[in-house]
């Protein structure tokens, strides 16, 4: 009973392990109930399974990047506005504008190219300042409260997210690496495996051997290719 567990896919591998423990708690071998090697066996599989299919990543990427870029339009439209304003010089409360728009300079009039934590932190920075009384008046008396307002909700929006994805991609990476648990596992399943195939002429041995056999059989066939298996046909492999 030889069968290359390394070559398996995740799946298969998780397929085999799965099946040869729901084998072995059937109740019909009595010879491996409870047996300590069936146990280790089945605790290898179940800390392989939380983790074989897991995500490298929390897959928030996409969220991220559209808050990024709602707050990036945010902030864009009242620069915009200030700077077209500012130079109206007919228009009431021009200096006001000039006078926001010198805030935006302060902090940068390009942010919304800068790194996340780098906008971020600019970003707060200017919103602190917008948000003191006398910059009140002024957007007031301008009537932007509601666009400063919208790009201030946008940052806060894209910090909860990004926070989000932060969260669960440390979470995705203090789970035990997946690698290392499928090593543990193949290295459990070859052990029960032999122990099988060394007990197969002892009585009581001889059915499990058989059953156990057949789904290492159905595990190698799993990894061929259509058209070569269980027939002795040579395997053909697909050139593109």
């Amino acid at each position: 009973m030889k069968i290359a567990l390394t070559k398996l896919s995740t799946k298969d591998l998780a397929t085999l392990a799965q099946r040869i423990i729901s084998n072995s708690q059937s109740g019909k071998y009595p010879v491996i109930t409870n047996h300590p090697l069936a146990v280790a066996l089945q605790t290898s599989y179940m800390e392989y399974d939380k983790v074989y299919t897991k995500q490298a990543f929390s897959g928030k990427g996409k969220d991220v990047a559209s808050a990024d870029r709602e707050r990036d339009l945010a902030y864009s439209n009242l620069k915009v506005f200030l700077n077209g304003y500012r130079q109206l010089p007919s228009a009431p409360n021009v200096q006001l504008a000039e006078d926001l728009y010198g805030v935006f300079k302060t902090f940068g009039l390009d942010i919304d190219r800068l790194s996340y934590s780098s906008q971020t932190a600019q970003m707060k920075k200017l919103i602190e300042t917008l948000e003191l009384p006398e910059n009140q008046q002024k957007m007031a008396a301008l009537s932007i409260n509601t666009a400063f307002a919208e790009m201030k909700t946008k940052q806060e929006d894209f910090e909860a997210i990004f926070a989000q994805q932060a969260e669960a991609n440390a979470d995705l990476r203090q789970m035990t690496s997946a690698s290392a648990i499928r090593k543990n596992l193949e290295k459990v399943l070859k052990s029960y495996l032999n122990l099988i195939t060394a007990m197969k002429d002892v009585p009581g041995w001889e059915l499990l051997y058989s059953d156990v056999n057949e789904l290492v059989k159905a595990a190698k066939n799993s990894s061929m290719p259509k058209g070569s298996q269980d027939n002795g046909s040579p395997i053909v492999k697909k050139v593109d």
